[in-house]
Order: C-alpha cells, then structure tokens, then sequence
C-alpha cells in the first residue's frame, strides 16, 4: 500500500505493439503497479494535462488524491489564481483501470491511442508517483530538458525493433 510504503516509479522502458494489439509493462513498471494495488494487476491510465502523453499508475495512488488537491489548491491560493477542485479531482478520479496479464501484457483502450498520439509504440519514463506513457516522435519534440529521455527511448527502440527487448 503507498501510504505505509511509497511506491515510486523509475526507469524506462519500450513496448511495441504487439500482434494481439498489447504493449507489455516492463518488469520493474509491473511490479511497482502491482504492489501499489496490494497485489491487484491493474494499470490505471489518464492523459497527461499538460503534454500530449499519458499517465500510469497503480490503484493504491487513489490514496494521495485528496492530500494532492488539498496541496494544488493551497498553492494556487497563494499564487491567487483560480482552482477549479471539481474539474481538477474529476481529472485525477478520471483513470480508466486496464488489467495486464502476468508477463505485463495489457490492451489499451481505443481512446487512449488518440489522447496519447499512441501509434504502434510506446516509450515509459519514470517520474515517481506515476510514469509518462508516450509516443516516441511526441517524446522527440520536447524541448530542452527531455535529452535524457529522447536518448532512451531511441536506444530502447532500436533493441526492440532488432529483437533484443525494449527493457
């Protein structure tokens, strides 16, 4: 469970589509979402709200939802902007929960292909509370401060595409 353990994501890791039309978690992605769900096998996936990629998480994140809209809204307070809690939680409870197999395989559902850029290939990018989910030419048109990433992905992506895995 996060609360008694924080669960984080870290790493990368490459899918390509494959023929039954599934991507495959890699292993440490699997795990993470696993024990975040106390065991469930159950990706939780929403678009991304400010890049054109998407989010992955485990169910046990379901738990910081309200510590998280308590803190965004007493920042933009602060800042005196406008917060919107209603549509920023609608945002957060908005996930769709995708069950993966025991070897990471999952289908992801039509609309998130769209939402995401998503074609027949997907780079993951850890970053802690979730992971980024993204299509590897939407990742290669980031400005500065994504070299580490775009570096990644191309290496990840061309083991994959030789047959040497996208771990």
């Amino acid at each position: 469970m996060e609360a008694a353990r924080p669960i984080s994501y870290s790493g990368q890791g490459f899918s390509l589509l494959g023929e039954k039309g599934r991507f495959v978690l890699p292993p440490d992605f699997r795990k993470a979402v696993r024990d975040s769900g106390n065991g469930e096998r159950v990706l939780c996936l929403t678009k991304h709200t400010r890049w054109k990629c998407l989010i992955g998480f485990g169910l046990g994140r379901k738990a910081q939802f309200e510590t998280e809209l308590d803190r965004e809204e007493r920042i933009a307070l602060e800042r005196g902007i406008d917060f919107d809690r209603e549509l920023r939680s609608s945002q957060l409870h908005g996930f769709a929960q995708v069950p993966f197999d025991e070897s990471g395989r999952f289908v992801m559902p039509e609309r998130y292909f769209k939402l995401g850029a998503i074609m027949d290939a997907i780079y993951l990018q850890g970053g802690g509370v979730q992971f980024t989910i993204w299509n590897p030419d939407e990742l290669a048109a980031m400005g500065p401060g994504w070299e580490d990433a775009q570096e990644a992905c191309l290496d990840l992506a061309t083991k994959a595409r030789n047959g040497k895995g996208g771990k």
